[in-house]
Order: structure tokens, then sequence, then C-alpha cells
């Protein structure tokens, strides 16, 4: 809706108009100030144009009335528009969530080590991620999710020596241990699991390199099982192995573009250039490629892609790597200022108010897929969403298992599925409301309609800031403002009962379709 009145006043005004809801319902419902952004051109006193501004809109039957107060224009929206809108809205009619410029855009997040299952910071990110792609998908941006595969390098090996040395074990053969090696009785399953398929052979060859590829893919297996259960498929899985083969290539871009630099054996990107607090090595005095080769491989890869925009989703020990990566797509060719980088903060998590307790099978982190478990996806997918990814997350599992007001989630399923029995009470079908007005409706039941369907506004502020949160947010004090309304007196027999209802209607919508971008199915009875 509010898009739809922004669309309005640009045409009219021939500009960039900004409008905002108006606190004071008799004031008004949207209020823009644009004639004092005018008063400099036009010579004249805001309080002229304005009024010289109000006449342009006299012809426009969404509003029922335009006024200007002392410089600002004050917006009365119809109700016969509020009826023709509600009907777009509970028909989930697109074009009320497209966004103005809609994008392609390459969205790369999760992006785990394939050397163990996914654990709660994956989670955070997983969650933050899938909730992107879906909220732009709704906008209309054309998204592409995908998975950097971590397959190369010394942690691979250290997952083949781990398997190694475990199933060693398991066989009763002589073993050391390293330190650094991988823990958890996942490792244990790995190799148990290739002794049954394959025998003993493998690891009395001591055959690392098989072993580790497919250590590799079950692990990889198992993250996708993990994903899918919360709700998250990607589009494309990239192998970081397969992509070395275009190093060489690469590096001779870097050397003519005056990228690259020798020093104390060691080949150096020159990232000083571009703000970076010191120059990144790329090349080790044993002439193995870093991680941070893998990375420029992965972005010019990304770039010739050609999308508008490209987002990553990394976690925030990852801070240093930014300056790093985006002078390396500088050197490459590319414009960075199209990557956004989203770094997520850690996580902790309470038991009763005590931390949480690990198993055994993690080695040292807690599972992703425990927590699912343990509280459901619905639970894990809101907590994860429901603060800023930039801030410290800490969470008590036994709030999410309350069956009350305390529980966020639970609150908001209630008001949905309270609008059922609401309904029902009636003996109505779910929106059987087609032909009721909201002429006659009380002024909080046109504040509770106006914030149901301002979603498609949250929608696109909530992805254009990256801050999932504030769909959570208004979720809530959605749902909040309807168990307010709902408390404050009768619906069901009195007069004007179907545009009530209607209202319900589309609240519960707003609910409904606000939580699916959450991969939340919400609930129609409690």
């Amino acid at each position: 809706m509010k898009k739809y009145i922004n669309d309005i006043l640009s045409k009219e005004l021939h500009c960039s108009v900004v409008i905002e809801k108006i606190k004071d319902k008799k004031l008004g419902d949207f209020a823009t100030t644009i004639a004092f952004s005018l008063a400099k051109k036009y010579k004249k006193s805001p309080v002229d144009i304005a009024k010289d501004l109000v006449k342009k809109f006299d012809d426009y039957s969404c509003f029922s009335s335009v006024n200007s107060v002392n410089g600002f224009i004050n917006f009365t929206i119809s109700s016969k528009f509020l009826e023709d809108y509600a009907d777009k809205f509970l028909d989930d009619n697109s074009s009320i969530y497209q966004a103005n410029n809609r994008l392609s855009m390459l969205l790369e997040f999760v992006s785990a080590n394939p050397t163990g299952p996914l654990h709660l910071g994956h989670a955070r990110g997983a969650v933050i991620g899938g909730a992107l792609a879906r909220i732009g998908r709704k906008l209309g941006h054309k998204i592409e999710t995908q998975y950097y595969v971590n397959d190369a390098g010394k942690q691979m090996k250290m997952l083949g020596l781990s398997v190694l040395l475990r199933g060693r074990e398991i066989l009763s053969m002589s073993v050391e241990f390293p330190e650094e090696f991988y823990r958890g009785e996942y490792i244990k399953d790995l190799a148990q699991s290739i002794i049954d398929e394959f025998g003993e052979k493998l690891f009395v060859d001591s055959d690392i390199e098989t072993i580790s590829i497919y250590s590799k893919n079950k692990m990889l297996d198992l993250i996708k099982s993990d994903l899918r259960e919360v709700g998250i498929e990607f589009d494309s899985y990239i192998s970081e192995k397969e992509l070395y083969n275009e190093w060489e290539d690469i590096k001779n871009i870097l050397e003519q573009n005056n990228a690259l630099m020798l020093k104390d054996k060691k080949v150096w990107l020159n990232t000083m250039v571009h703000g970076d607090e010191k120059n990144r090595v790329v090349i080790r005095e044993d002439g193995v490629p870093t991680y941070l080769a893998g990375d420029i491989i992965y972005h010019n890869y990304k770039y010739l892609k050609k999308y508008d925009k490209y987002i990553n989703i990394w976690g925030a020990d990852h801070h240093g790597y930014i300056s790093r990566v985006k002078s390396a797509i500088e050197y490459l060719g590319f414009d960075s200022k199209s990557l956004d980088i989203i770094l997520i903060q850690m996580v902790s998590l309470l038991k009763n108010n005590k931390p949480y307790k690990m198993s055994k099978r993690s080695g040292g982190f807690i599972l992703m897929s425990e927590i699912s478990k343990e509280i459901g996806t619905d639970s894990l997918n809101y907590m994860f969403a429901s603060k800023k990814c930039d801030t410290h997350l800490e969470f008590d599992l036994e709030k999410l298992s309350q069956q009350d007001s305390s529980n966020p989630l639970f609150y908001i399923n209630y008001a949905h599925a309270r609008i059922y029995s609401i309904f029902a009470k009636a003996n109505k079908n779910f929106g059987d409301v087609e032909l009721a007005s909201f002429e006659k409706i009380s002024n909080s039941a046109k504040e509770l309609l106006f914030e149901a369907l301002i979603l498609p506004t949250i929608l696109k502020d909530s992805f254009d800031s990256s801050s999932i949160q504030k769909l959570t947010d208004y979720t809530y004090n959605l749902s909040s403002q309807f168990h307010k309304f709902y408390n404050s007196g009768k619906i069901v027999g009195e007069e004007h009962e179907d545009s009530y209802l209607k209202v319900f209607s589309v609240v519960a919508c707003s609910i409904k379709n606000a939580l699916s971008m959450l991969n939340i199915e919400a609930k129609k009875e409690m």
C-alpha cells in the first residue's frame, strides 16, 4: 500500500517522495514533507508549496482527503481503496510485493567446511540466508543461492587423516593422534562406514586421499540433509578444488594489473592500495596458494556470471577478509561495490539459564541438528531471525518450549489460530467475507488493518537493509495489536461483524505470509 501511494506521489510531483505513517490518525494516514525539499527550488515557503500540491490529488479515488498542515501534506486513504487493496492482499497478488527495481543477485551463505556437521554458528547464517532468499524472491528479484564447498587444502587432508586414524583404531591397529585432528563421534562413524563398504584395505594402505574424498562427500550429504530440515535447498554447490584449475589464468590477470609482488619468497597481493591495513600473502614459500587465493578464484567465477548484485554471508571472524577480497575484485577489473558482505555474530545457548551441554558426537560444538530436534525447526528459524545478525545472540531453550505468551512464536501462532477460531464461532469459513466494507469500522480496527497491510513495506525494508529481525519484530507487534483489539470487545454477532472479520482475515494473511518467509507454517489450531 505504501509503495502504491509512493508511486502516485512520485508520478504527480516528478521526483522521489518519502511518505511516513501518521501517528495521530485524526490528521490522516500518511504524510510527506516534500514541500520543504522543494522550497529552495521554487523559492516559496513550504506552506504555500504544500497548498498548491494538494490540488494535484483531487481526482484520485484512493484518497478520501488530502490536506496541507504547516507545510506537511497529509493523505487519508479511502475505504473503497482499502477494500480493493485488502482483496489483492488476500489473493496474494504479486503486484503488491514487487520492487520497482528488480535485480539479479547471487547469494552465497553457510559455505561451512565439509569436515563435520553444521553447528550452531552455521545455523544462524543459514536461517538469515534462507530468509533473505525467500524475501528477495517475493519482492521479484532473481535470486540464486550458492554454497561454496571448501574441499581443497589442509582441512581436507586433516579430515582424511582423522578418519584414517579412527579407522585404524577400530581395527585395533597402532595409532597416534595429533592434537589438531578432528574429533567427535561422527569421525568414528565415517571410519566405520568405510570399513563396512570397502573393508580394511584403505586403512591398511593409509589411502588418505580416497578416505578424504569419501568422508567429504558423506559430510556434504549430511550438511544438505541438515539444511533441508530448516527449509534450505541451494541452487548450486561450487567446488573450490575444481575452481583451482583457473588459478594460473587469474594469477596472470593480477600480474598484468600490478596486483602482485614478490617478497620473502612469498607472493603478496597489494591490498594496501585499496585501504587494507597490510598486504596479504596469496602464494606461500612452498608455492602453495593460500586461502585468499581460493577466495579470489571464487569471486572471479561469481563476477563472470554478471549478476547485478552479490551477497556474501560470513561469520564475524571473517571481518578481516572483506577489504582483501574487495581489493582482489578491483584488480580483476570488477566493481567491488556490487558485493555486500553480511557478518553473522556468534550464538550462546542456554538451558534453564545454564550453558547448554554439548554431545560427544559434535567434537566440541553444539550441532544444528541437535537443537532442531529439541525445539523444532520453526522455533529454530524464528529465534535465529529474531535479532540483528551483527549482534551476539543468546537464548534459552526452555523459553522456546513454553506454551504461553513468554514464547514469542507461540504468541504469534496464537493470534493466527485465534482468528480461525473466531470464524468458526461465527459459523463462517475463513475469508468468507467478500462483500464486507471498511466504511463503518472503528479507528482501532482501521489501525490494525493498516498494520497488517504494510507487510510488503516491511519485507522490502528487511531485505534492503539485510535486517530480518525487522520482520520478526513486525509479526510480533502485529499479533500484539490483534490480541489487544480482540480483548477490547465482542465481534461475533455484533453490527458490522463481516467488516471486522475481513480485517482479521488480512491480519491472519499477513502473519501467515510473514512466517512463511522464515519457513514457518502458521498454525490454525492451538
